[in-house]
């Protein structure tokens, strides 16, 4: 695959797994007597969900949210949900698992819906967080790694739903949105 639209790789194949064995493990300590409800948020998380859980050694359920707030490279301000929860989040401690924390404002969304449904708790797990561009005051409590304020793509991350399938993060290039 030609290369032109990206600027660099930002995290590469063996840095991300590492990132996943890191936060694995530290899941696996925090969850060790709870009853863990992972709630991947589509579709950026999925292959960030699927290389954590195998780093996670606890007994855990899985389930998916879908909520937007894209459009291109620009958050839109404002949040769609299209696709709920399957399994019943009440008592349970729920663990969000995002691909992003950018602006915030998805998994700020998100997480009143959820504190709403009265689970024993919700805490959150991000692949990369995104500080400088947050536009609402959320924290994740489990972080893969914090990044620059670039457009990022691959492993999971799009732009206008392509590049997700990517193996490691890269900058997409600003000639591929500014045409």
């Amino acid at each position: 695959m030609e290369k032109d639209f990206l600027e660099k790789v930002l995290i590469d194949e063996e840095e991300i797994k590492q990132i996943c064995k890191r936060l694995g493990a530290q899941i696996t300590e925090d969850y060790k007597d709870k009853n863990l409800l992972v709630v991947g948020i589509l579709k950026g998380s999925v292959p960030f969900l699927a290389d954590l859980i195998k780093n996670i050694d606890l007994q855990c359920q899985i389930d998916f949210m879908s909520v937007s707030s894209y459009s291109g490279t620009q958050t839109t301000g404002s949040v769609s949900f299209k696709k709920d929860l399957d399994i019943n989040p009440e008592g349970r401690d729920i663990l969000i698992v995002e691909d992003i924390l950018d602006s915030g404002l998805t998994l700020s969304y998100l997480k009143n819906v959820l504190i709403a449904r009265n689970p024993a708790s919700v805490k959150i797990c991000t692949f990369l967080d995104k500080p400088e561009n947050r536009k609402v005051d959320i924290t994740a409590e489990y972080i893969g790694k914090s990044i620059p304020n670039e457009f990022v793509i691959g492993y999971g991350l799009d732009y206008n739903e392509n590049y997700r399938n990517l193996s490691y993060v890269g900058v997409l290039s600003p000639k591929i949105y500014s045409e």
